[in-house]
């Protein structure tokens, strides 16, 4: 049916009213026209208006999708955040008693200096056991915060742990390998606290120019 006729039968339908209608069903009946303007009529708006809450529901799915998005975005930013404040907190704190415990580390020597300078007559006396103990528990404090000794018998001179007090000739030695301890060197974790004070061993000299 064209769109003129169906237009005609909506204006005949106005003019007649629902009254007017009803008698006329009654009497003769609808036309074919009629019939098929209205069935026309409704489905037609009901088309538009699921059109327009269609597309109203993709906005709204667009808007969700961008609010999660932005949301997830704002979630990490958040972790990471939180994560770095974490570490700053935790490495403040490792510095802090890395600072702390270098104070404490003179103690040590004037520990381990008075025990190998002890006479032999005062070994064994009460007093000097409970110095001991004293010892004892300061190094398992420190080795509680992962505090530990740098290693130097038999090693190589490392800049990075050890620092050198003098360079001897050594024949018993090879160059570069540390002779003997002269101050003992700490680290916590990867840390060094303080370098171990050194001997190294360096080329013996060749006596060139003498007969």
């Amino acid at each position: 049916m064209s769109k003129k006729k169906s237009k005609e039968a909506e204006e005949r339908l106005a003019e007649e009213g629902p009254e007017t209608r009803e008698e006329k069903k009654k009497t003769e009946g609808e036309s074919p026209e009629l019939e098929e303007a209205l069935a026309e009529a409704e489905p037609a708006e009901e088309v538009e208006e699921l059109v327009a809450l269609r597309q109203e529901l993709e906005e709204q799915k667009a808007k969700a999708a961008e609010y999660l998005d932005g949301w997830q975005r704002a979630r990490a930013e958040f972790a990471n955040y939180k994560k770095r404040i974490e570490k700053e907190q935790e490495d403040m704190i490792k510095s802090a008693n890395g600072a702390f415990i270098t104070r404490l580390l003179p103690v040590m020597d004037d520990f381990e200096r008075a025990f190998q300078t002890l006479p032999l007559d005062l070994m064994g006396m009460t007093w000097l056991e409970g110095i001991t103990l004293i010892q004892r528990k300061l190094q398992m404090l420190l080795a509680q915060e992962g505090v530990t000794v740098i290693e130097t018998e038999g090693r190589l001179f490392d800049p990075t742990l050890h620092q050198a007090v003098t360079h001897e000739e050594s024949e018993e030695h090879e160059e570069g390998q540390i002779i003997g301890e002269v101050q003992k060197g700490y680290k916590m974790g990867d840390k060094v606290l303080r370098p171990s004070l050194v001997r190294v061993a360096k080329k013996v000299s060749g006596d060139e120019g003498q007969d």
